[in-house]
């Protein structure tokens, strides 16, 4: 785009903006007898002033979203969304990304994204863009830009209301913008800046640079404020506390060496900030390390704490959601971050909202890719939280960074980033209710689990019992039946051998056939899975491994029949001595073992007649599924009574009965 009709947009877009807060009277916050002061800026952080120009157009209900929803949504009325930034509804901008919502003292909703000028890079030229609702997000005025890039790379919005003064407060970073669409040079000249806006969002103060406040001389590459809402605490000694997240890296001058999550509080209404609560993970020299916790957002839970979740990416523990708690209105954490290897999800930001004693969680649902935007929650404080098939789906579109705001009354307000093609599409903005989404479900049927100090697996769908190799079974229709194991510190395999034994009986021609799956999904997260494939005519074992620092690899083995014929046949998958086999009914096939771990980086779950990312189900009936965390010999294999052995057991799941 040439550069005088660039500029010539965002004049027009910010001058349209401008007039709004010309035509307000000043708005002055309310300040009760019992708040502190809010402390003089410095100098250059004035308003911006308005300009007389022509009055900007009246709010417009934005293009509703072209997506396919999960079919709970679609219809409803008690569900609804919208477009709200597009490049093609919006001109001047290749790409709208990074989303972020508030809701002001007056109850209009501030809609921030980051405006990509050039194209969707995350270090071109990007300017932070909003806009505003005054009805609850039903409809939306123009866009406005409040902080242009000028070339440079201006994001990361985190916004915070302060309910006692009425100040908006807008944290974001800089760095030197690139022109193509690579990402940040290593290290990144990331700074953290702050305005802010007295006239519900209308106008903005010129940004200010925090880093004497909370850039300390050793975070001197990668910066990150949110990017998501921030919160004022309302409860206990720390209520009216200001608090973000941000996420930052050392660099040493030939390499990274440290991440470090933190929040950044502020206790005269946003006067002066300092760093609290920080954790902090070492990077390795060949650059492994166990957690990278960053984009962190935040909830006060109805204690006063504070619950801080994050994402995690490619560290060597195990889940792509990490949390971290504060007792003390973000000063410190009660422990470092601790994994969440059962909470599925991408690598990819999230956002959380507290409804009473209910905590929500949204982000894309699929363990693999930035896809199913979805709504999970906690009931206890974020200790844990419903699985995926407890959630509320949203879209079934690609989906990826998200914020959630109380819109209105009882409406809940979820901006995120979906499209039909790329997640990086548009960004919309749904309304729902809470009674849109799934109620709280009692407890699964269960199915025993024999392995020592196992707990019982979850029966999901309608399984039914039928009659089996060794007693009972269970029957899957193909549809949503599968059993799923709770998450216990034995389950993941890691480097060790293993062996993994059970009884399968199918006559399906098409579709993929789960058996057993342990890990993660997709090409590169470590996993180990069976399944029947009759449409190539084949059985199929995998395993996906990380080895240090090094790309994943991959080893298969296949039958070279499908055994789909209504009978029951025995299988085991087996690594040890340097290879892996699978062998149906005594038939072996093997390959040599790719060294590394089957378990790390990933979400992991242990599903029977389930893919791990719920997109195929299992056909038929399963007996005796037994994981052995060592290579059972030939000869064990052969003998029944090492085959119901407890000994090195990880899984043993007789599948005789459903219970509950």
């Amino acid at each position: 785009m040439p550069s005088g009709l660039r500029a010539r947009l965002r004049s027009a877009r910010t001058a349209a903006a401008l007039l709004g807060a010309a035509l307000l009277a000043p708005f002055v916050p309310a300040h009760p007898a019992h708040a502190q002061p809010v402390h003089a800026q410095p100098v250059h952080a004035q308003p911006v002033h308005a300009q007389p120009v022509q009055a900007p157009p009246a709010p417009t209900r934005s293009a509703p979203a072209r997506s396919t929803h999960d079919p709970s949504a679609a219809g409803s009325a008690e569900f609804e969304q919208q477009v709200l930034f597009k490049a093609s509804q919006d001109p001047g901008y290749a790409c709208f990304r990074i989303p972020a919502v508030v809701r002001t003292t007056d109850g209009t909703l501030l809609a921030f994204a980051e405006g990509r000028v050039l194209n969707c890079g995350d270090a071109a030229d990007i300017d932070i863009v909003l806009k505003r609702s005054t009805d609850g997000g039903r409809t939306w005025g123009p866009l406005q830009v409040v902080n242009e890039g000028d070339g440079d790379t201006h994001g990361n919005p985190a916004p915070i209301v302060d309910r006692v003064t009425g100040r908006i407060w807008l944290a974001e970073t800089y760095n030197t913008g690139r022109t193509d669409s690579a990402s940040c040079s290593v290290p990144c000249d990331r700074t953290p800046h702050l305005q802010y806006s007295d006239d519900d969002g209308t106008t903005w103060s010129e940004p200010r640079d925090l880093s004497p406040e909370i850039l300390p001389a050793d975070w001197n590459s990668w910066y990150a404020t949110g990017p998501v809402h921030g919160i004022q605490l309302t409860r206990g000694r720390y209520a009216g506390r200001l608090v973000f997240g941000v996420n930052t890296e050392k660099w040493d001058g030939s390499r990274v060496t440290a991440n470090h999550a933190a929040l950044i509080v502020s206790d005269d209404h946003g006067g002066h900030w300092r760093i609290g609560a920080t954790d902090t993970w070492p990077i390795a020299a060949d650059g492994t390390f166990r957690q990278k916790p960053s984009e962190l957002t935040l909830a006060e839970r109805t204690d006063g704490s504070v619950l801080v979740s994050g994402r995690e990416q490619d560290g060597t523990d195990l889940g792509h959601r990490t949390q971290a708690v504060s007792r003390d209105g973000g000063s410190s954490f009660t422990a470092p971050f601790h994994d969440l290897p059962g909470l599925y999800a991408p690598m990819v930001q999230g956002s959380m909202l507290r409804l009473g004693d209910r905590i929500l969680l949204a982000c894309p649902g699929d363990p693999d890719r930035r896809r199913t935007m979805m709504i999970r929650s906690s009931y206890d404080g974020g200790r844990t939280w419903d699985s995926v098939d407890r959630g509320t789906v949203v879209t079934t579109d690609w989906s990826g960074y998200s914020d959630l705001v109380r819109a209105d009354g009882d409406t809940i307000g979820l901006m995120y980033e979906g499209g039909a093609v790329d997640a990086r599409d548009e960004i919309r903005f749904a309304r729902f209710t809470e009674d849109w989404l799934a109620p709280r479900r009692g407890p699964d049927p269960v199915t025993a689990d024999l392995a020592p100090h196992a707990r019982p697996a979850a029966v999901l769908g309608d399984a039914q019992e039928t009659d089996g190799v060794f007693g009972g079974a269970l029957e899957f229709d193909g549809t949503d039946d599968a059993v799923r194991l709770p998450y216990r510190d034995e389950l993941p395999l890691g480097t060790k051998d293993f062996t993994a034994s059970l009884w399968f009986r199918y006559s399906a021609t098409t579709g993929e056939q789960p058996l057993l799956w342990m890990g993660g999904i997709g090409t590169s997260q470590p996993q180990v899975w069976v399944r029947g494939e009759p449409a190539n005519n084949r059985i199929q074992g995998l395993i996906t491994v990380r080895n240090g620092a090094a790309a994943p690899q991959t080893a298969y083995v296949r039958t070279d029949t499908a055994y789909n014929d209504g009978q029951w046949h025995h299988l085991v998958l087996r690594r040890g001595d340097g290879r892996l086999s699978l062998t149906v009914d005594g038939m072996q096939s093997s390959v040599a073992d790719v060294p590394g771990s089957v378990s790390r980086n990933s979400p992991f779950g242990v599903h029977v007649g389930q893919r791990m990312d719920s997109r195929a189900f299992f056909t038929g009936a399963l007996d005796e599924v037994h994981v052995w965390d060592r290579a059972l010999s030939d000869a064990e294999l052969a003998d029944p009574k090492a085959l119901r052995s407890p000994k090195d057991t990880v899984v043993w799941l007789p599948l005789d009965r459903v219970s509950g």
